[in-house]
């Protein structure tokens, strides 16, 4: 573990992080520190290894090279489960609700303790009933948070694209996620919806003390909302800083206006 950095105040570290696909190195040394209870915001343009970096520390992918420290703790190469039961908890640039299931139940399945988890408790029904009622009610919560609590019965394959990347967001949060990584959350949703995805997640990492690490594309939105930001290209880090420094660095600009 690195001594240099302060973990009271840091929620994941990643020391030289490296992920190669074949001769493709997709993630090249990447060493960058996220604040607890910070927004976030990794850009940079396609291909150039933002998605790769999250499935990474995340546990998708098993890395090459490089440690990750999340929470005080080294979580290198744990699987996704192993991240997730941690607390550190990833969505994807396109949601996957259960489409025959309720927006409701779509939470609930997503909840870390989850009484139907584990058969033995179905045979003492006050084993259960009681952290069933619990999670409904905090299911509920996190719905009147997102403002979607009145589409609780609705089945996701009727609500529109914001409706389904806050469905995500709140699939996280029953988890008790205490950093979440967000993949395009706006992504193909009008700019009014954009903000309104974007306010939430200012409103929550305020009410529940959450840590946000976004990938995202429409700059001229995310960057009004987001405390801290690293720009990538070629699967380096170019350049960091807050959202009026990236705003005016000549190299993010160039590789914005003429990178790949």
């Amino acid at each position: 573990m690195d001594s240099t950095i302060d973990y009271s105040q840091v929620i994941l570290h990643t020391d030289k992080l490296t992920k190669r696909f074949g001769g493709l190195i997709a993630v090249n040394e990447v060493t960058l520190n996220v604040k607890r209870g910070s927004i976030t915001l990794l850009i940079g343009p396609n291909g150039c290894g933002k998605t790769t970096f999250v499935n990474t520390i995340t546990g998708y992918y098993k890395p090459d090279g490089g440690r990750v420290f999340f929470d005080g703790g080294d979580i290198t190469g744990l699987p996704l489960n192993k991240t997730y039961e941690k607390g550190l908890v990833r969505t994807f640039q396109i949601p996957f609700p259960f489409l025959k299931l309720s927006v409701l139940e779509n939470l609930l399945v997503a909840a870390r303790n989850n009484p139907g988890e584990k058969f033995t408790r179905h045979l003492i029904k006050s084993s259960w009933i009681k952290v069933e009622e619990q999670l409904t009610e905090k299911a509920f919560n996190i719905m009147k948070m997102l403002g979607i609590e009145e589409d609780w019965d609705k089945e996701p394959e009727s609500l529109d694209a914001g409706a389904l990347k806050l469905i995500e967001i709140g699939r996280a949060l029953i988890s008790d996620a205490k950093m979440i990584a967000l993949d395009e959350p706006i992504a193909g949703v009008n700019p009014k919806l954009a903000h309104n995805i974007f306010s939430h997640i200012v409103n929550l990492r305020k009410e529940l003390d959450i840590t946000f690490l976004i990938i995202e594309h429409r700059l001229d939105i995310a960057l009004r909302y987001v405390d801290f930001v690293y720009a990538m290209y070629r699967g380096k880090i170019i350049s960091q800083g807050t959202p009026e420094e990236i705003a005016r660095d000549k190299e993010v600009r160039e590789v914005y206006v003429g990178g790949e």
